[in-house]
């Protein structure tokens, strides 16, 4: 699970990393004991951890989830998965973060090539729900409705 912080959990209490500036760190000890594909797990990791040193960040006006969504987009995108492994459709809310998150974005960036990175053009300035609207000409909350009905969600 990501944090607000940017930082990345895959057990509870279990830290993989977190980046800080333009640093990226990573728990020795759970990559010494990581019993999984640890070279897909470390290159999932430092895309997401790269994504998130890259992004804007809004000025901290945007809801936390969608910056660590973002840059679980980019890892998912990577073809590296999200660390919960959320399917299409799931989630409670479109800001949730994560995986939850990154699906909804590769959902939008499915109605308007590009939209992922424009959004992140966007957040440089700050952040608004209008965002969706100017890219997808709808409110996000109709976006998020579209969304869970394609994959049968309620």
């Amino acid at each position: 699970m990501m944090t607000a912080g940017g930082e990345n959990q895959t057990e509870p209490g279990m830290l993989v990393g977190y980046a800080k500036g333009t640093s990226i760190h990573l728990n020795a000890h759970f990559i010494g004991n990581y019993s999984g594909n640890l070279r897909r797990q470390f290159n999932g990791v430092i895309y997401e951890k790269v994504a998130s040193i890259w992004q804007w960040d809004a000025r901290g006006e945007a809801p936390a989830g969608l910056i660590t969504g973002i840059a679980h987009y980019v890892r998912l995108q990577a073809r590296y998965g999200t660390p919960e492994k959320v399917k299409p459709g799931e989630g409670e809310r479109w800001d949730q973060g994560n995986g939850v998150t990154a699906r909804f974005l590769s959902y939008c960036n499915q109605l308007r090539s590009g939209f992922v990175a424009d959004m992140n053009r966007k957040l440089k300035h700050g952040y608004t729900d209008g965002y969706f609207l100017d890219l997808l000409k709808m409110p996000v909350d109709h976006v998020w409705a579209n969304y869970k009905a394609k994959y049968h969600y309620k």
